[in-house]
């Protein structure tokens, strides 16, 4: 975790797989930045073409599990639709998610991001706000 910055994400080397640290103050903020982290080590651009609205109600049992689930969703747009989320308002009541997303077409994607794993995955809580690694296969 990064000190200083409230929220965030950063890629951590990782020796096949892609794996991402990402943390923020509360559990909206880590899904969004995880998200916003997804996108950036795929090196995702997106078209400046009109914004689509998609809302999504996800449950899960557990924090570790609605990432995943928010994430694969989030694959799953980008593979079916070729479609990327640029805003996010996020709103939880225990683990269950309700989101208002703003998408748009992708443009490039460098490299393709297959699925979230629970490979080693478990959200902490830190002084600052939660923190996790998220490993990727590519």
């Amino acid at each position: 975790m990064m000190i200083g910055q409230l929220s965030g994400y950063r890629e951590i080397e990782h020796t096949a797989d892609w794996e991402l640290e990402v943390w923020a103050p509360d559990l909206t903020g880590l899904l969004e930045q995880a998200a916003r982290g997804m996108y950036a080590l795929s090196g995702m651009r997106l078209e400046p073409s009109p914004l689509e609205r998609i809302e999504l109600d996800l449950q899960a049992d557990d924090a570790e599990g609605l990432l995943v689930l928010f994430l694969g969703e989030l694959l799953h747009f980008i593979e079916q639709d070729n479609l990327a989320f640029a805003e996010f308002q996020l709103m939880l009541h225990g683990y269950r998610l309700h989101a208002h997303l703003l998408g748009t077409q992708i443009e490039n994607i460098d490299k393709e991001i297959k699925a979230v794993t629970y490979h080693n995955l478990a959200v902490r809580q830190s002084e600052n706000g939660l923190w996790v690694n998220i490993v990727f296969d590519v």
